[in-house]
C-alpha cells in the first residue's frame, strides 16, 4: 500500500525509498485432476470433508456387517461428458475515470455504504460523532480507520463456517492505519515533538488492527449486526502468543514476555489471507515506523549484528520518535503502554526493557473469527518482513499447503511457504489448533525470477544458499534467526529485488499465481531486468515521474503444477499506463475503459473462478482520475510473446527483453468502480454466490493539512470529515458481480 501519510518525521515513506542495499539481480497448463479450492469448499463445511475423502478413496472404517444381495443390475450406458461450462464474459459497460467525490459504479449496479471508521459494533455503544469527540474508552467496540484487506466468511445458524453462505457470514477486515487529522478534535496534540494528550493516544491504539462483524442480507440488501456476540476488534492492546521458530527465543523476549512467547497487539495490518480451515491472517506491514529508537542514545549499546538489522528493516526514523510518537507520552502506566514502543536499551537486560519490541512485529498473524476470545497466534515460521499478504495456494487432501507473500517495499521479494504436514480435511473447523499443525513447520522460500523466463525458489534456512555465520552483511546465528531477518537471508540467497511487491492472487482454475508491482521510483533504465522491464518518465502536471511509476503485475506457473516445486515459469501479465503513453511504456495496448496505474489489491473470485479483481492504490495518475477496481479476464502464462521493449529517460536510452503476455482489451479487462477524492481501492471479497462484492475504500481526503477544509466528505457528504469505510455492491437484478 501506499497510503500519503506513511512517512516518517522527516516526510520520507520507507516504502518508497526501500531499504534494500543488495547488489541482487532486480529480477503448460496445470492441476489437470486438481480439486479447485472453490469446488472443494462451495460444498460446505459439512460436505466438504467428505468430498475430500471421497476423492482420496476414503469410506467408512467402523465395524460394517455386509448384507446378502440381489445380483446387480445390468450397468446402464455411461453418462455423456458433462458439457465444458460456458467461458466468462464480462457484463457490464466500464466506468468512466472520475475526479469526483463519489463512488462510481456501473449502470445497474448499486454500491452502499456498509462500515465506516467509528461505526459501534457493541449494544450501548453510541453512533460516531464524526468530531473527535467519541471517548477514548469506546474505540474498541468501533470500526477502525483504513480499511484494508478483507475476507467473507459464510456462517451457519450453528455459527459454523458455511464457505457458500450467500446470506449471513462474518466480514473479517484490517485496519492499516490512521489518518490523525480527523480522529481528534483538531488533529493530534504535539508539543515540542511529544504527544501530550493521552486520550488521543488511546483511541489511536484501538484504531489499529482487525475487525470481525457479523453481516447479514435482507432482500438485496446488507447490514452489519451492531450486537452480535461474534463481533470483535483486535488491536494493538490485545495479547497475542507467538509460535514456530523465533518462539520462546532471546530475540522476542520483553519486559512484558520474559520467555519471549508472547506480546502485545498487531500493527499495520496491511492484506490478508486465508486457511482451508476456516481462519484469517493478517500481515503486519510498515511496522517498522512506529518504534521510538534514537540513534545516538542507542548504536552504542547495540551489537553489529543488530544495526545490520534495525537498518535492513528501517527501524527508527530522522529524528528517532516513531510515526505516531507514542513513546513521547509522560507518564507511562504501570504496564507499559507508551514506553513498550521504545525499542532502546534502557534497563540491564532484554527483560527489563523493550529493546527487543520491534521484533515482535512483522510478522503473520493468524485469527480464529469463530471464537471470540481465542488468542491470536504470530506464525513466524512464516518470515518476518513487511507482509503484504498469505495467499493460500491450491488445497488438496494428502499435500503439504502453500501461502505466497510479498514484502511491500520498492527492490523487495516474493516468498513462499510450504507446510510440512500434508492436509487432511479433518481439520476443517480446526481453528488455532490447525494452525499449530501446519504453519509453524515448514519450508520458507524466496524467489528469483530468470531472464528466460523461468524461476527458482530459493530456501532460506541456516546452512543452505549463503545463509550462514560467515555471510559478510549478517552472521546468522539459528533457524530463529533466519525467519526473523528473512530479509537479510533472501539477500543472501540472491533473490530477485522487484518493482514492489505487493498482493499475491492464486486464479483457481489452472493454480497459476499473479503478483502485483506496484511501482518503483528506483528502477534506473540500466537498472532493469526481465521480471522488471520498464524504466522511463511518466510526467504528472509537468513534473517528472521516473523509473516504473505505473507498475505491472507479474503471474508464475510452478513447475508441474506442484506448489511445492522448487522452479516456475513466468510472463508480466500486465503493464499499467496512461492509454495515450507511448507503446515501449504502454505495453498491454489499454484504452480509455481500462487504463490504470498502481495495482496493489488483488483477488480471484471463487463463485466465478477465473475472474480477476484488481485494486488501484495511485499517487501517479491522480491528476486524471481517482484510484478504481477493475475486472479481469486473463489467460495463462505464456499466452503472449517475447518482447524486446525500449526505454528512455532523457538523453538515456537502453532495451530489455522481457515476456508480455497477451494484450487484454476490453473484453477482458475493464473498470468497474472509481472511488472517491483522494481515496485508495483496497481489500475485497464476494458472499459465497458472488451476488454481493465487499470493497474497501480507505483514507479518502487524506492528503490535506488542514482540518476546516477536507479534500473529501465521503461517505457521509456535506461538510463532515471523511471516513475509511466498506462498501457492498450488489446487482440491481440479484445477478452475479460483473457476468
Amino acid at each position: 500500500m501506499t497510503a500519503n501519510n506513511r512517512s516518517d518525521e522527516s516526510g520520507i515513506d520507507l516504502d518508497d525509498i526501500g531499504t534494500n542495499p543488495t547488489a541482487n539481480p532486480s529480477f503448460t497448463d496445470l492441476i489437470a485432476s486438481r480439486l479447485s479450492r472453490r469446488h472443494l469448499f462451495g460444498l460446505g463445511v459439512g460436505t466438504a470433508g467428505t468430498a475430500l475423502l471421497q476423492a482420496c478413496g476414503g469410506g467408512s472404517d467402523g465395524g460394517v456387517s455386509f448384507p446378502i444381495l440381489p445380483p446387480a443390475p445390468a450397468p446402464a450406458p455411461p453418462a455423456p461428458p458433462p458439457a465444458p461450462a460456458a467461458p466468462l464474459k464480462l457484463n457490464f459497460n466500464a466506468v468512466a475515470k472520475s475526479l469526483d467525490d463519489v463512488v462510481s459504479v456501473p449502470a445497474g449496479y448499486t454500491a452502499s455504504v456498509l462500515y465506516r471508521l467509528g461505526d459501534p459494533i457493541a449494544a450501548g455503544v453510541p453512533a460516531y460523532a464524526n468530531d473527535g469527540t467519541d471517548a477514548p474508552a469506546t474505540y474498541d467496540r468501533r470500526a477502525g480507520d483504513h480499511h484494508d484487506g478483507m475476507t467473507f466468511f459464510g456462517i451457519n445458524a450453528s455459527n459454523k463456517w458455511d464457505p457458500a453462505g450467500a446470506s449471513r457470514g462474518l466480514l473479517v477486515m484490517n485496519h492499516e492505519a490512521i489518518t490523525p487529522l480527523f480522529l481528534h478534535p483538531t488533529g493530534q496534540t504535539v508539543v515540542g515533538g511529544v504527544r501530550t494528550v493521552a486520550d488521543e493516544v488511546q483511541r489511536e491504539f484501538y484504531l489499529h488492527g482487525v475487525s470481525v462483524i457479523e453481516v447479514n442480507k435482507t432482500g438485496n440488501a446488507w447490514s452489519y449486526k451492531q450486537d452480535s456476540s461474534l463481533n470483535r476488534r483486535v488491536h494493538t492492546l490485545t495479547e497475542m502468543s507467538f509460535s514456530g521458530p523465533a518462539a520462546k527465543t532471546d530475540y522476542l523476549k520483553t519486559k512484558y514476555s520474559t520467555d519471549g512467547s508472547k506480546t502485545r497487539g498487531t500493527l499495520n495490518n496491511c492484506a490478508n489471507g486465508t486457511t482451508p480451515w476456516g481462519t484469517y491472517l493478517t500481515c503486519e506491514e510498515n511496522w517498522a515506523g512506529y518504534f521510538r529508537r534514537i540513534k545516538a542514545n542507542d548504536d552504542a549499546k547495540r551489537t553489529a549484528k543488530e544495526l545490520a538489522s534495525f537498518s535492513r528493516y528501517g527501524v527508527a526514523g530522522s529524528d528517532g520518535l516513531g510515526r505516531e510518537r507514542w513513546a513521547t507520552v509522560t507518564p507511562d502506566t504501570i504496564d507499559n503502554l507508551y514506553g513498550r514502543w521504545n525499542t532502546e536499551v534502557i534497563g540491564a537486560t532484554a527483560t527489563d526493557d523493550f529493546r527487543n519490541g520491534h521484533n515482535t512485529y512483522g510478522w503473520v498473524v493468524e485469527i480464529d473469527p469463530f471464537t471470540p476470545a481465542s488468542t491470536p497466534k504470530k506464525r513466524t515460521a512464516l518470515g518476518r518482513f513487511g507482509h503484504e499478504g498469505a495467499c493460500l495456494g491450491p488445497v488438496v487432501v494428502g499435500k503439504p499447503l502453500v501461502w505466497y507473500m510479498g514484502d511491500d517495499s520498492q527492490n523487495e521479494y516474493l516468498y513462499k511457504f510450504v507446510s510440512t504436514k500434508a492436509w487432511d480435511a479433518a481439520d476443517i473447523g480446526g481453528g488455532i489448533a490447525a494452525g499449530d499443525k501446519y504453519m509453524d513447520d515448514g519450508k520458507l522460500y524466496v524467489a528469483k525470477f530468470n531472464a528466460d523466463g523461468t524461476g527458482n525458489w530459493l530456501e532460506l534456512k541456516l546452512g543452505v544458499n549463503n545463509i550462514t555465520s560467515g555471510y559478510a552483511k549478517y552472521a546468522f546465528a539459528d533457524a530463529a534467526d533466519v525467519v526473523i531477518n528473512a530479509r537479510h537471508a533472501a539477500d543472501a540467497a540472491g533473490a530477485t529485488k522487484m518493482d514492489r511487491p505487493e498482493w499475491t492472487a492464486v486464479n483457481p482454475k489452472n493454480g497459476e499465481v499473479y503478483l502485483t508491482l506496484t511501482n518503483n521510483t528506483a528502477r534506473p533504465v540500466g537498472g532493469t531486468d526481465a521480471a522488471n522491464p520498464r524504466s522511463y518518465n511518466d510526467p504528472k502536471n509537468g513534473a517528472a515521474q521516473k523509473g516504473n511509476p505505473n507498475g505491472h503485475i507479474v503471474r508464475f506457473a510452478d513447475a508441474g503444477g506442484n506448489p511445492t516445486a522448487v522452479t516456475f515459469t513466468w510472463d508480466c501479465y500486465l503493464f499499467g499506463a496512461r492509454s495515450t503513453a507511448s507503446a515501449d511504456v504502454n505495453l498491454s495496448a489499454l484504452g480509455a475503459d481500462n487504463d490504470f496505474s498502481s495495482p496493489d489489491g488483488m483477488w480471484f473470485s471463487e463463485a466465478a473462478p477465473g475472474l480477476l479483481w484488481l485494486e488501484t492504490d495511485d499517487g501517479k495518475y491522480t491528476d486524471v482520475t481517482n484510484c478504481m477496481l477493475l475486472a479481469a479476464l486473463p489467460g495463462k502464462v505464456g499466452d503472449g510473446a517475447a518482447k524486446t521493449i525500449t526505454n528512455v529517460d532523457g538523453g538515456t536510452t537502453g532495451t530489455q527483453a522481457t515476456f508480455v503476455g497477451k494484450a487484454p482489451g476490453t473484453e477482458s479487462l475493464r473498470r468497474f468502480l472509481v472511488g472517491p477524492k483522494d481515496c485508495e481501492i483496497t481489500g475485497i471479497a464476494e458472499s459465497g454466490d458472488g451476488r454481493a462484492l465487499f470493497v474497501n475504500i480507505q483514507h479518502p481526503g487524506e492528503g490535506t493539512s488542514d482540518i476546516t477544509a477536507p479534500i473529501s466528505h465521503w461517505p457521509d457528504g456535506g461538510t463532515s470529515r471523511p471516513r475509511s469505510a466498506t462498501v457492498v455492491i450488489t446487482k440491481n437484478d440479484g445477478g452475479r458481480i460483473g457476468l
